[in-house]
């Protein structure tokens, strides 16, 4: 008589358990992915808008590219508009929020400026 071999493989608990975890994680991203989407267009757009001399033509160049991009978290409004030297500085932040499930959010927050690379 042979001995009993020892089986190998994982249990049907830790199969379920790590295709919850991959389904948690996939409708996270699901929800991410369109806002970073969304905030490289922001980025794209305010690079554009820094090349502005006033406030207003910055605000202006900023909605016509968010128009053209589908860009709904920003408006010009919410800019904020400077001078360093003799560069136009544009800096945006704002935040997104997606419910997960009971009380769980995701919050992503974003923010930069024309001078980031």
């Amino acid at each position: 008589m042979a001995g009993k071999s020892k089986q190998r493989g994982m249990s049907i608990w830790v199969l379920i358990y790590i295709l919850a975890t991959l389904g948690g994680v996939g409708a996270m991203a699901m929800q991410a992915f369109p806002s970073f989407v969304e905030y490289q267009a922001v980025k794209k757009a305010v690079k554009k808008a820094s090349d502005g001399n006033t406030v207003a033509e910055v605000r202006a160049a900023f909605d016509r590219a968010a128009e053209v991009d589908d860009i709904k978290s920003i408006t010009g409004k919410d800019l904020e508009i400077s001078k360093q030297g003799d560069r136009v500085v544009v800096a945006f932040s704002y935040q997104k929020e997606y419910q997960m499930f009971g009380p769980a959010w995701l919050t992503l927050k974003y923010a930069g400026n024309s001078n980031d690379k």
